[in-house]
């Protein structure tokens, strides 16, 4: 059964998600979804997925300098 999470983020430009979008599809399968809402004051990070740990998204983000946090 997929699960979605939903995180509070620091990426604010379109070419930080571009930077992160490699790894974010690494991150959750073939199977598994993420998008950013940008036009969001909290720059939302959702993600659809399986088996991922909110804590790796979190771990993840953070090793490539930005905040993100579980909401």
């Amino acid at each position: 059964m997929k699960k979605v999470f939903v995180f509070k983020t620091s990426v604010a430009k379109r070419n930080e998600v571009l930077r992160l979008r490699p790894l974010l599809n690494r991150l959750t399968e073939k199977n598994g979804r993420w998008n950013f809402d940008l036009e969001d004051c909290d720059n939302i990070l959702r993600v659809e997925t399986q088996r991922l740990q909110p804590a790796k998204v979190c771990a993840t983000l953070q090793m490539h300098g930005f905040s993100c946090v579980e909401l």
